[in-house]
């Protein structure tokens, strides 16, 4: 049988950069059954026996567009035997978002960190060996559109699919919020797989429709969800939101590292005045005025008394009217 890898990430990550890159002319493209969205498929350079899916740019795993219901079906539907989720170096923590959900699927996961290139150029430091220990996923650096690290990382994920190992470490929250996934957890019908169950308690949480009609017998968690949300003032998909980028923030803190700037720009010097807490007010004020005064009594007022008189005035004497 053929080993399938899903390809994910977010929008302008270099997805599709990479995706030619690993499959060159080998590609089949089409929709996907019953929505317009593009399928994308081909086969991995270099193995015979390798699909790789390119799913569509997605920010979550929440179905909010059709883009992250075809994702997040193909994911658990289907269960390839390995992701490839690429992330954009320039934008760690906004990128890990959906990598945090991603984890929490326990299929076997690899990380490919693009546009390391221009990260390093830029004098800011991604500490991968402590992403790996945090993250608990191979990780590969690569420039997509350089070409590099691309060989390595084909040759990675496709040793992961075969070894058939699952992410064991997925994110944790504060403790509150794993009291109630472990109780929607232990009362999970058996129809949900045993690797999908904190994603599926997850959803529930998060009032998730969608994940309701693709289960059946799921539990009511109403009781979960009164609790949590007395307990912190806020709706409980807002709760595990903000659980997961207190855990990214932790992350991030530890594995990046970003050079200090010796001097500023001259746009980084324009932007501290006019957004200052105290002038930014007053300078409005004086541009708003300013703008206005010309618009209206200086130029402004010339060019209308201009057309107005001189043009459809008696300007129209020059045609004989």
């Amino acid at each position: 049988m053929s080993i399938k890898i899903a390809l994910t990430g977010n929008p302008n990550c270099g997805k599709t950069t990479l995706f030619n890159a690993l499959t060159g002319s080998n590609q089949f493209v089409g929709n996907w059954p019953g929505v317009t969205v593009e399928k994308k498929e081909g086969k991995l350079k270099g193995f015979t026996d390798v699909i790789l899916t390119d799913l569509p740019g997605i920010y979550s795993l929440s179905p909010y567009t059709l883009e992250e219901v075809v994702a997040r079906n193909y994911l658990m539907g289907e269960k390839p035997d390995a992701i490839i989720n690429i992330i954009d170096g320039t934008n760690l923590e906004r990128n890990l978002y959906l990598s945090t959900q991603i984890l929490e699927l326990s299929i076997p996961v690899i990380m490919a960190i693009n546009m390391m290139d221009v990260v390093e150029k830029s004098g800011d430091k991604i500490h991968i060996d402590k992403l790996k220990e945090e993250l608990g996923c191979e990780i590969v650096e690569i420039s997509a559109l350089k070409g590099k690290g691309i060989n390595d990382l084909a040759k990675k994920a496709v040793a992961l699919a075969q070894s058939k190992q699952l992410i064991e470490k997925s994110p944790r929250f504060s403790t509150e919020v794993e009291e109630a996934i472990e109780s929607i957890e232990e009362r999970l019908p058996s129809g949900v797989p045993l690797e999908q169950k904190r994603f599926v308690a997850i959803k529930l949480l998060e009032k998730d429709d969608k994940i309701e009609k693709q289960f059946k017998n799921l539990p009511v968690v109403e009781t979960e969800i009164t609790r949590l949300e007395e307990l912190f003032d806020e709706d409980t998909e807002s709760i595990i939101t903000n659980e997961r980028y207190v855990f990214l923030t932790n992350i991030t803190k530890k594995c990046y590292q970003k050079q200090a700037k010796e001097k500023l720009s001259t746009s980084d010097k324009i932007d501290r005045i006019v957004t200052n807490r105290i002038l930014a007010l007053p300078i409005f004020a004086v541009v708003m005025f300013l703008v206005y005064y010309v618009s209206v009594t200086t130029i402004g007022g010339m060019v209308t008394d201009l057309v107005n008189d001189g043009i459809f005035g008696e300007g129209f004497s020059f045609f004989g009217l």
